[in-house]
């Protein structure tokens, strides 16, 4: 098998000593998966080399997830890991057939692509961030999701709630589908979203973001995306509760979850300006481009959105036209690390900065810390677990909490940096799924 020798001193980068014989070819042998149940679904990709390294990634959850990156396994197996933008190529070709221009095939491919830049990493003995350019900061904002004023109960694949092992039972709280009408549930209160803004601040968050869309600003009829004054009124004393409790020093964002019209959001949105909102997020449905250019045309209050939008194309027309004013890619789903940056340096060409909305677990999360501190126009990176008992344990390599006084410090080792607890993510796996077999 061909090696090529280099006379070199040894070198060493971060702890981990260069390799001074790099072998010439590297193979791809195998795809494996594992899911674990947390607030959301965490699907982890592994990619196994013919050698001892191997990748990690994250998808952003989809139904049969796990069977697509398992149909997708043969297109790689044979390959060169280190092929990163060729092998995401045809993967794209492969699945043209199936519409592959947005969809469950990007969540799929997201982790593929993140694993790649594992392997990749740790054959150079180099971290992701050196690999995509180098950094523009040694540690990565946090900004917490706070949802409803109470910790959200865990849903499976398509939003249904589920008794996760870890969820507290609390008589208080009545699990809900998220799609599911609120008729039956008591109003979210101020002093619920005043006590989850303190506690949150408490911890070293300095931004927050709270729900809009939870029981009592729902409006007469849930279905019809209509808000009348009354529900209006309801969503500004939540806010106006958070801010009077930590405003002065903390950032606080909303989200409405593209669930209201253009206009109820118009006057949502000018109602809420007194706060000096950091964003209000996802106004209107993700393929609305001409409702959410007035929304942003008419308000005072900047507007985030993109979690829902894949590939470069799906955030050219938004961004040229200035219908938006921060940028929200999903690393697990928008299409890689890779792609999220030529998004972030158009974004950038506008003046617009970047906020990665992340549900994911530590690995996912970490990749996009290294994706974030690359990038001129980084803002604030979402961590939607903090009521995840057995979040940080998921992860070995790094000092615990991995989110400190709000910041993560970006990993120096090889690779994605860490680590998965394969004991602690056994324990929490999603029954009837594959753990990495």
């Amino acid at each position: 098998m061909p090696y090529r020798v280099f006379n070199l001193p040894k070198l060493v980068i971060g702890n981990i000593p260069a390799l001074q014989t790099e072998r010439l070819d590297l193979k791809i042998v195998r795809l494996k998966t594992a899911v674990v149940e947390g607030n959301f679904d965490w699907t982890f990709v592994r990619i196994e080399t013919d050698e001892t390294i191997t990748g990690l990634g994250e998808c952003f959850f989809a139904p049969g997830l796990t069977s697509i990156l398992r149909s997708l396994e043969p297109l790689l197996v044979g390959e060169d890991p280190r092929d990163i933008h060729r092998l995401f190529r045809k993967l794209q070709l492969a699945t043209s057939g199936a519409g592959s221009v947005a969809g469950i095939i990007y969540n799929a491919i997201s982790g593929i692509e993140a694993a790649l830049w594992d392997v990749l990493g740790q054959w150079l003995g180099a971290p992701i961030y050196r690999l995509l350019g180098g950094k523009f900061r040694d540690k990565v904002r946090v900004y917490v999701d706070c949802h409803g004023g109470e910790a959200l109960e865990s849903l499976d694949e398509v939003l249904r709630s589920r008794p996760a092992s870890w969820v507290a039972r609390d008589a208080k709280h009545t699990a809900k589908d998220y799609y599911g009408t609120a008729a039956e549930e008591p109003p979210a209160s101020p002093d619920d979203y005043r006590r989850r803004a303190l506690a949150k601040r408490a911890e070293g968050f300095t931004a927050l973001k709270f729900d809009l869309d939870v029981p009592g600003t729902e409006g007469p009829d849930p279905h019809n995306r209509v808000l009348n004054n009354r529900a209006i009124d309801h969503m500004v004393s939540l806010i106006a509760a958070v801010h009077d409790a930590v405003g002065e020093d903390t950032d606080i964002a909303v989200d409405c979850h593209w669930r209201y019209n253009a206009s109820d959001v118009v006057k949502l949105a000018h109602e809420l300006e007194p706060f000096r909102l950091l964003w209000l997020e996802d106004p209107v449905p993700p393929n609305n481009t001409a409702g959410l250019k007035e929304v942003q045309s008419r308000v005072r209050v900047p507007i985030a959105t993109g979690e829902n939008l894949f590939l470069f194309e799906g955030f050219q027309e938004i961004i040229a036209q200035h219908a938006l004013s921060i940028v929200t890619p999903d690393l697990q789903k928008v299409g890689g690390l890779s792609i999220a940056q030529n998004i972030a340096q158009f974004a950038d060409v506008h003046t617009m900065p970047i906020a990665p909305h992340n549900i994911s677990s530590p690995i996912g999360t970490l990749a996009s810390a290294h994706f974030c501190a690359t990038i001129p126009n980084f803002l604030c990176l979402e961590f939607h677990a903090s009521d995840v008992p057995f979040w940080n344990d998921l992860v070995e390599g790094l000092p615990k909490p991995i989110i400190q006084n709000g910041f993560i410090s970006l990993p120096e080792k090889p690779g994605l940096g860490v680590k998965l607890n394969e004991e602690v993510a056994r324990r929490y796996a999603r029954k009837g799924e594959p753990f990495f077999e």
